[in-house]
C-alpha cells in the first residue's frame, strides 16, 4: 500500500473582539505513531508548531486539555464513522470546542482547526507538519498570531481504514 496524505481545508473563525521555520529538530518528530507512543507524538506536534511560530517571531502555543478533548473526540469520531470533515451533521468545530467549556459563545475568542491523516512514512509528526505547512490555509492557521492554545487529537487509523495510519485534529484557540 502506498503511503498517503489527506488534508481538510483549514478553518479559522474569530468572534467578537478576538484579535520562516526554525531549524532545530524536535524530539520524536520522525516517530511512527503506535498505541504506546501517542503522548510523544502529541509533544512532537506541539514542538513542531512552536518551531514554525518561533521562526516568525510569534508567541508559542501551550497545550490545552479542553482543546485536546475536542480534538481527540473528533479524530476518534472520524475514524470510527469513516468521514473526514470539520463538520458532522450540523455540529461545527466551534460547537465541539465550546462544548468543552474552553470559552463561551458570547466571549471574545479566536478558534481554528486543522485536520490531516497519513499512512506509512507520511504518518510521522514531521511529515504531517510538512503537509500542513505546504497548504496555504493550514499554514495560516498554524501561524495565526492570535492563537495561544492548542490541543491535538491523535487517533490510530484513518477514516477509510481504521487499521492503518493516523488521523490528527489540531484545535487552536485564544480567549479573553
Amino acid at each position: 500500500m502506498r503511503p498517503r496524505f489527506l488534508l481538510a481545508t483549514s478553518l479559522t473563525l474569530t468572534a467578537l473582539a478576538g484579535p520562516a521555520a526554525a531549524s532545530a529538530a524536535c524530539p520524536n518528530e520522525d516517530l511512527m505513531p503506535t498505541a504506546d507512543n501517542l503522548p510523544q507524538v502529541r509533544e512532537a506536534l506541539l514542538c513542531l508548531h512552536n518551531e514554525e511560530r518561533a521562526g516568525r517571531g510569534l508567541p508559542t502555543l501551550k497545550a490545552n486539555g479542553r482543546l485536546r478533548r475536542a480534538a481527540s473526540g473528533h479524530s476518534d469520531d472520524m475514524v470510527a464513522n469513516g468521514y473526514f470533515s470539520h463538520e458532522r451533521g450540523d455540529q461545527t468545530f466551534v460547537d465541539r470546542i465550546l462544548a468543552t467549556g474552553y470559552t463561551r459563545r458570547d466571549d471574545g475568542w479566536s478558534l481554528g482547526e486543522n485536520l490531516a491523516w497519513g499512512t506509512g512514512e507520511l504518518a510521522t509528526p514531521k511529515q504531517l507538519m510538512q503537509a500542513w505547512m505546504g497548504s496555504a490555509g493550514h499554514r495560516r492557521t498554524i501561524v495565526n498570531r492570535s492563537y495561544r492554545d492548542v490541543g491535538f487529537g491523535v487517533r490510530l487509523g484513518v477514516p477509510k481504514d481504521p487499521a492503518t495510519g493516523v488521523t490528527v485534529t489540531a484545535n487552536f484557540g485564544a480567549k479573553p
